[in-house]
């Protein structure tokens, strides 16, 4: 008897814990907190999204010669002087021609020790007449060729010793290391990458780079006021200092991740400079931006 009872019970009660389910599925999610809307402090002005950038500009570094990297010499976060190694990308091939290098310095030295030794030899004959003016000429011109062979071997050895030193990348102004996208064993691609091997900048003062739209960018102004807002602290105000408008109308490259944003657009990038001291944010964060601008004209 139990046995009967036992598989119409396990079928109601996987009913009812389906049912259960069911009913928590289809509660009403909680509404998503509104996100405070930083307010304008001019009259009139014009919006736009700023990123933050080193106050020298980021720096991608890249490495002239493509191969395995053998070493990295900094981490994040490090302060570089310029001059600093980096990394380093393998170099035994051209360590392996040092050795025919030395060897050729070396012959083209006996070479000219020999030819020297010619030459001293006929010109210590007493009577002149007993050698040729011929065979004086062949011994000075043997000389010769061998001062220029032995500064050759020598030019392919110091040739070879830049090489190697290219193959360890520097820096080559200072600032922090921001970002590292390569480690030993890979392989780092020269030329110009979508992502640098090594992000370099200056942080102690940041810049922010802000995007106008082209259609508001007659109404933005050299030395224009400008206030800036860190995203998720619309009661924290930075103020900004204006730096320099430049001159080319870009596409837009940096993305705000609104619903509504255009990616066809173009903007004109205002340059301002903001002092780190204390404020909380990163190289490669976004921040509201508003700039004082004379009020729209509305159309007649």
């Amino acid at each position: 008897m139990t046995r009967k009872l036992l598989l119409p019970l396990l079928a109601i009660g996987g009913v009812v814990l389906m049912a259960i389910a069911i009913a928590v599925d289809n509660q009403p999610a909680p509404p998503a907190a509104a996100i405070a809307t930083p307010k304008a402090p001019y009259a009139a002005w014009v919006g736009g999204a700023g990123m933050l950038e080193a106050s020298g500009g980021n720096i991608a570094v890249g490495t002239a010669v493509s191969g395995i990297v053998t070493a990295t010499f900094v981490k994040w976060g490090d302060q570089v002087r310029a001059g600093d190694a980096l990394f380093k990308v393998d170099d035994r091939d051209v360590q392996a021609q040092l050795l025919s290098a030395r060897a050729a310095i070396r012959e083209a030295e006996v070479k000219l020790q020999q030819g020297a030794g010619q030459l001293r030899l006929v010109e210590s004959v007493p009577d002149r007449r007993a050698v040729s003016t011929e065979e004086f000429d062949n011994r000075r011109a043997a000389v010769a060729l061998a001062q220029a062979a032995l500064a050759s071997a020598r030019a392919r050895l110091a040739q070879l010793a830049l090489e190697i030193d290219r193959r360890t990348v520097r820096a080559l102004a200072p600032g922090k290391v921001l970002q590292i996208n390569i480690r030993p064993g890979e392989f780092a691609q020269s030329g110009v990458l979508a992502r640098p091997l090594v992000l370099l900048g200056n942080d102690e003062r940041l810049a922010l780079r802000v995007d106008v739209d082209e259609f508001d960018a007659a109404r933005i102004r050299p030395g224009a006021a400008a206030v800036a807002f860190v995203r998720g602290e619309p009661q924290r105000a930075v103020r900004l200092t204006f730096e320099r408008i430049e001159p080319y109308v870009a596409p837009k490259a940096a993305l705000t991740g609104s619903a509504t944003e255009r990616v066809d657009t173009r903007v004109l990038q205002v340059i301002y400079s903001v002092a780190r001291a204390g404020l909380p944010v990163y190289i490669g964060q976004q921040m509201d931006v508003y700039i004082e601008a004379p009020a729209a004209r509305t159309a007649p």
